[in-house]
């Protein structure tokens, strides 16, 4: 079903044949690298959670900053990447105005293809948009939308910078969004940024994240994702924020959301992971970034993140090899630095690797590098 769904996300973008589905290709040197991550002690994390759910924000929150336009049939081959290498929830655009996110214009063309990718299938993969308000909800119905997602600032001063209006406004803007989202039977996501500290107003109460998330989920959201949007939390402050939400929401019901400004985005997801957390929001080669915090790098790599849970013998379903494959070419597509330090690292062990074949295998490897 899956690979029936990957064909018709390409038919649908044209470029079949040019981007036929890859047949089981592997990154040189991952292999030994899966090796030695396996080969970690997992007894000290006893407690973690067996699986955890990777939510790749990465055509959306990585690509909508970009200053280069990204074509349509880029988006939906990234997205057709990104899904052949297991990951169920690929959150694929924002129904938000041309005149402030022109990266975004093609919202409607990107999911109706999408939509049409699965539809009569019964495949577990999900495509949720950014809807800042009722009219990006009504288009994002119009275009086949099965989930959505909203979002909130704990920052007052952030709320108003980001959506010129209060949180207590912004909240009052999604309620006929959720309505309309429980008439059509489409699942809400909620978004709570600044839950750690904000570019304005500094250091943010986690009081203010708690009650802000538990609104959400009164007002219909099934998951909140905690969002440190400026990258400036570590274990301490993130432990102290999560352990306070979970007062008033249900583990269950919690994703973490991190940037990695700081260097801190790996043991924030491991810190809270230990609190019970089982959903983590990441991008392809660390795609994106704050454009209202200056100096935010992107969000955590899911290459990163999987290299992690991986040597914490997490499952995810989803394959390092191929993520790393598609970093290294929506990278080149872009033309910018790969974000992710595990695909950097390993990409490079691949060149040495292809030294020290002859010519005729080398020249195999790196055909195969440049075609994925």
């Amino acid at each position: 079903m899956r690979s029936h769904l990957l064909s018709s996300i390409a038919a649908l973008s044209g470029l079949v044949p040019q981007l036929a589905l890859r047949q089981g290709l592997a990154l040189p040197a991952l292999g030994s690298a899966r090796s030695f991550a396996k080969a970690a002690d997992s007894g000290a994390w006893a407690n973690l959670p067996r699986e955890v759910r990777i939510v790749e924000v990465g055509p959306r929150d990585g690509l909508q900053n970009e200053p280069k336009r990204v074509e349509t049939a880029q988006k939906l081959e990234l997205v057709r990447r990104l899904v052949e290498s297991g990951l169920n929830t690929v959150e694929a655009t924002a129904f938000v105005s041309p005149k402030w996110v022109p990266q975004m214009s093609d919202h409607k063309e990107i999911m109706s293809h999408l939509m049409a990718a699965i539809e009569g299938s019964n495949a577990a993969i999900s495509f949720p948009a950014l809807v800042p308000n009722l009219k990006g909800m009504e288009a994002a119905v119009e275009a086949g939308a099965r989930e959505v997602a909203i979002f909130a600032s704990a920052s007052e001063s952030f709320s108003k910078k980001n959506i010129n209006c209060s949180v207590e406004e912004s909240l009052e803007r999604f309620r006929p969004v959720l309505e309309l989202a429980e008439s059509e039977g489409i699942r809400v996501r909620g978004y709570v940024s600044c839950v750690i500290g904000c570019p304005f107003e500094g250091r943010i109460q986690p009081d203010s994240v708690a009650e802000l998330s538990r609104k959400l989920v009164e007002m219909g959201c099934y998951e909140i994702s905690l969002g440190d949007t400026i990258g400036c939390g570590s274990p301490g402050s993130v432990s102290r924020m999560v352990r306070r939400v979970q007062q008033d929401v249900s583990t269950d019901k919690i994703a973490v959301h991190f940037h990695d400004t700081y260097g801190q985005a790996l043991a924030n997801i491991l810190a809270s992971l230990q609190l019970g957390v089982a959903v983590v929001d990441s991008s392809v080669a660390g795609l994106g970034g704050c454009p209202y915090a200056k100096g935010a790098t992107g969000n955590v790599a899911t290459e990163d993140v999987l290299y992690m849970l991986q040597d914490l013998s997490i499952e995810t379903g989803v394959s390092l090899e191929n993520v790393v494959e598609t970093g290294d070419w929506i990278s080149k597509e872009l033309g910018r630095r790969n974000g992710s330090s595990v695909a950097r690292a390993l990409l490079a062990k691949a060149g040495e690797e292809e030294e020290d074949q002859k010519p005729s295998d080398a020249q195999k490897i790196r055909e195969i590098l440049l075609k994925n």
